[in-house]
């Protein structure tokens, strides 16, 4: 099954899972040395299309990673604290004062963690940038947790 998948072929224009997959890693290994102590490296960071009620997790016995695909289109500084969010999970499991303060060092925590409350927030009733007016800048924030 493996050798059939790595044999399909690309569409062009299109990065395949792998490389986006591989590019995410490397996006999470640089906000890892830039921002935890101990740089944690996870084995694998991937997209998934599975996970309607968060917006990552992490699996620190295995030291991997899942983003939901429902972040893309999401400003790259909202990315980042999920990322980084995970990235101390493999540090620290719970969520509690140390782990926190592991995040604090990151600039955008608090806007981050208030931009992601207002999606979920506004697809809770069933809002999606579409509902929200022009000026609100809201472009791809469409995300259906449903």
């Amino acid at each position: 099954m493996i050798g059939r998948l790595e044999s399909k072929p690309v569409k062009p224009g299109k990065p395949d899972r792998r490389e986006r997959d591989s590019e995410l890693r490397r996006r999470a290994l640089k906000l890892s040395g830039s921002y935890l102590p101990g740089a944690p490296e996870p084995v694998s960071v991937r997209w998934v299309s599975n996970q309607s009620t968060r917006w990552g997790s992490a699996t620190p016995s295995r030291k991997t990673i899942r983003l939901s695909d429902q972040l893309k289109g999401m400003p790259s500084w909202v990315i980042d604290y999920v990322l980084l969010h995970e990235l101390a999970h493999l540090l620290v499991p719970s969520h509690g004062k140390h782990f926190w303060d592991l995040l604090s060092v990151y600039p955008q925590l608090e806007q981050a963690r208030a931009f992601l409350d207002g999606v979920s927030f506004a697809a809770g009733r069933g809002l999606s940038g579409q509902d929200l007016p022009e000026s609100s800048g809201s472009e791809g924030l469409s995300p259906d947790s449903s």
